[in-house]
């Protein structure tokens, strides 16, 4: 039998859904899984966009301009611009999810040999497409007693060599709910300007910023219109993470036009889904303040019962809807699997990313889990008793 690449080898199992089986398998014996593991919102989709896909008026569904329709990429610059966000709609590639405009970042940015700094713990496909593509990631730590907060200019610099070619951050981040300040930026400013570097952005939780902070696009930064390149998706803003619509965006128009070859190449972006994103941004003021208002309850009944369990602590994210949750056990990968193939109370489970995969160095993250509050307040409450009566018993607590 031929034997695969070595690339299918080493690609890592996504932290994120490498449990499925021992989910499945609980859900199988009759057991409720409360799915805390992945950032699938059971917020309702805009219905502006289920309407536009119901009202179809076309005989044939065809594939699109490469760069995506173009009066969606009109209406995003609209959309840019009311975070001053100056962009036209050549400076816009449409992209099938977030995943493929960073991928298409990677191949347009990196090449093999090179190196990216990325603050972890980050979200985990970074470092797998980026392994795949043979660029070396170079992680440098935030750490839970700062808040997860930017790491100091001179760590950066020690990461930095002739082969660094650029940073790569997500903000607000994904796993940590920090959000970058404007301060930090500009601290990333000074070292990308002075490194010549590209600043990779993914700013898809941009409206998810909570408790009077604003979200301050990596785009906003003076001088830097040639070395920014913003990642950005539709599947959290508006719930539709199915329609498998984002974009790459930036100024510097040879990253643009380089990544369209890659674009042509996989011919285009997905129809439905760009129907359906485009008429999204016409929805309601109403909508976006609703599901802010939704989170933030989320996010406070989350965290607060979170630091009431014994030997659990949280920190209140500032964006997005993820949480790094520290817990009272020596691996979170085996209490992770644990509470999911031997664990049920009241017929009830949870399932939750642990923390060691959002972290490339090895060591860390063992005692953490990423928590996402995209379930309704009731079904949170429940997840947190189970998780408290799951701790109690747990063999391999510390």
């Amino acid at each position: 039998m031929p034997s695969i690449s070595k690339r299918g080898y080493d690609m890592p199992s996504s932290p994120i859904r490498k449990l499925v089986p021992f989910a499945d398998a609980a859900k199988e014996k009759g057991t409720e899984v409360f799915y805390l593991n992945i950032g699938q919102p059971d917020i309702n989709t805009p219905v502006e966009a289920i309407q536009a896909i119901k009202n179809i008026d076309r005989e044939v569904l065809e594939y699109t301009h490469s760069a995506g329709l173009p009066e969606y990429r009109e209406k995003l610059t609209k959309y840019y611009g009311r975070f001053d966000i100056d962009v036209d709609k050549e400076d816009i590639l449409v992209t099938t999810g977030g995943s493929e405009a960073f991928i298409f970042a990677f191949f347009c940015c990196f090449n093999p040999g090179d190196e990216i700094i990325i603050p972890e713990p980050f979200y985990a496909n970074y470092s797998s497409f980026g392994e795949a593509m043979g660029i070396n990631i170079k992680p440098i730590t935030s750490k839970y007693c700062d808040d997860y907060s930017l790491p100091p200019i001179k760590e950066f610099q020690k990461l930095i060599t002739a082969k660094t070619k650029g940073i790569f951050i997500c903000n607000p981040n994904n796993p940590t709910g920090y959000l970058y300040s404007e301060d930090e930026l500009e601290t990333l400013r000074s070292i990308v300007l002075e490194n010549d570097l590209f600043l990779l952005s993914d700013e898809v939780y941009r409206e998810f910023c909570y408790d009077g902070y604003e979200h301050f696009s990596a785009l906003n930064l003076k001088g830097l219109e040639e070395n920014v390149v913003l990642i950005d998706s539709v599947s959290k803003r508006y719930s539709e993470c199915g329609i498998r619509i984002g974009a790459l965006v930036s100024k510097n128009k040879t990253v643009i036009a380089s990544a369209m070859k890659f674009a042509q190449a996989r011919l285009s972006p997905p129809l439905l889904g760009q129907i359906a994103a485009c008429a999204s941004l016409d929805a309601a003021p109403d909508y976006t303040q609703g599901v802010y208002d939704e989170y933030i309850e989320r996010r406070n009944v989350l965290v607060e019962g979170l630091n009431k369990i014994p030997g659990v602590k949280s920190l209140l994210p500032k964006g997005a809807f993820y949480t790094m949750a520290k817990l009272p056990v020596k691996d979170s990968d085996d209490f992770c699997e644990w509470i999911l193939r031997d664990f049920e109370y009241e017929g009830q489970t949870v399932m939750m990313a642990p923390g060691s995969g959002f972290y490339f160095s090895r060591y860390l993250g063992k005692d953490e889990v990423r928590i996402a509050y995209v379930l309704n307040v009731e079904d949170l409450k429940k997840a947190l008793v189970v998780l408290e009566k799951a701790l109690e018993v747990y063999p391999g607590r510390k």
